[in-house]
């Protein structure tokens, strides 16, 4: 009986010593976990709370646990995107909607935008003051250009699926698709009583962020007009071979056409308007802190000298904002349309594991007179003209702009 007691309770001590061990591995180190049987297979990286959080993370495996457990349909019980569901809640809890967790499928469209080529209906979407999904600009030439889609159209529902507390990654997830698929949007717009369902059919969208123009005036001058669509990828490429273009052409004067670009790039938006400026602050960075970082004139610009007007309209956004604003508190010219969208704050993107990535709203942005553009604070132009609504061949916004540099 002596020599059964002590073989228990050399059990028992070695029991209590293997709990001990993997609790303190759990708290310091990694260590890889495989739940088997009904529950999905899983990898734990544990890693230590900072000090000045308390959280017991008991509750979240309780719940995962009971839900892989419970949960009628088995097959639906998909541990990826469970996990990506975790952490997109975890993320999208503090509030904003730019700042946002970004599951593989949803990274690569975001990547794809930014360089240009993507299938979908050509929509670059946002929020507005009351967090509700709106379309900052519609593309030219896309299906949503031809189907009459304009900025801040309010999207109520994609599909059969109410946008309300849908996230951008889950919008545009759902939007975009194969070429030749279909899709149905319902879309309110203000001042209509009623909303209205358009049915588009998916296409490739490829999207050049620069195009050059001439226009000549009533003084029989020439006019370059400058369609900047977007601050991606191959912007400073494209920016490079519009600017030759027009430094060849001599032209009196000139038209940044900024109208529906939903922005992009900070840096590439500092580049664009050092081609205007000469000297001084582009914009002011505003960080948690109340501490500002002011980005000023990188390079020696080309086009400093040449008189200028910028056009800016409800599809103006974010990067664009920064350019049309510089321009505007510089003096360096006029800003003629309507008031642009009003996206004053600054994403960080980070690439993350197994193709996953991060946007972070990480600070405001400030005109180089301090003023912040955000939600109804959109930039006011200088001269203000809306467009024709009966006649869309008619742009009166043009019209005034090259007037004003006649």
């Amino acid at each position: 009986m002596k020599d059964l007691f002590k073989h228990i309770s050399a059990r028992i001590l070695l029991i209590a010593i293997l709990s001990f061990l993997i609790g303190w591995q759990l708290g310091h180190r990694d260590l890889q976990i495989k739940l088997s049987g009904y529950r999905p297979s899983i990898s734990i990286i544990s890693k230590e709370l900072p000090k000045n959080i308390n959280v017991d993370f008991k509750l979240f495996w309780d719940t995962w646990d009971l839900l892989s457990r419970s949960y009628l349909d088995k097959k639906n019980i998909d541990p990826n995107k469970l996990f990506y569901g975790a952490i997109s809640g975890m993320v999208a809890a503090v509030g904003d909607p730019y700042t946002v967790f970004l599951p593989p499928e949803q990274q690569k469209f975001s990547k794809e935008e930014l360089n240009g080529s993507f299938e979908g209906v050509g929509i670059q979407l946002g929020f507005n003051k009351d967090k509700r999904l709106v379309v900052v600009a519609p593309l030219e030439g896309t299906p949503a250009k031809r189907a009459g889609i304009k900025p801040q159209d309010m999207i109520i529902k994609i599909d059969d699926k109410e946008t309300t507390n849908m996230t951008l990654p889950e919008a545009v997830n759902l939007i975009r698709g194969p070429k030749g698929t279909q899709i149905t949007l319902s879309i309110f717009r203000e001042g209509e009583p009623e909303t209205r369902s358009l049915a588009l059919t998916r296409d490739e969208i490829i999207v050049r962020s620069v195009e050059v123009s001439f226009k000549d005036t009533n003084s029989e001058k020439t006019v370059a007009v400058i369609k900047l669509s977007r601050f991606g990828e191959r912007t400073k490429e494209e920016w490079a071979e519009a600017v030759s273009e027009i430094l060849a052409k001599n032209p009196s004067g000139l038209i940044l056409d900024l109208r529906n670009n939903p922005g992009g790039f900070l840096d590439r938006a500092v580049y664009i308007a050092s081609e205007f400026l000469e000297g001084g602050d582009v914009v002011l960075q505003e960080n948690s802190e109340g501490e500002k970082t002011a980005f000023k004139v990188t390079r020696s610009g080309q086009l400093t000298q040449i008189p200028m007007d910028v056009l800016i309209n409800k599809g103006s956004a974010s990067a664009s904002e920064i350019v049309a604003g510089a321009i505007q508190d510089r003096k360096r010219g006029k800003l003629v349309g309507e008031k642009s969208f009003g996206k004053g704050t600054i994403q960080e993107a980070q690439d993350l594991e197994r193709g996953t990535g991060i946007h972070i709203t990480v600070a405001k942005w400030l005109t180089p007179d301090g003023r912040w553009v955000n939600d109804s604070q959109g930039l006011d132009p200088d001269v203000k003209i809306d467009m024709d609504e009966e006649d869309s061949t008619k742009d009166p916004q043009l019209d005034k702009a090259i007037e004003l540099l006649d």
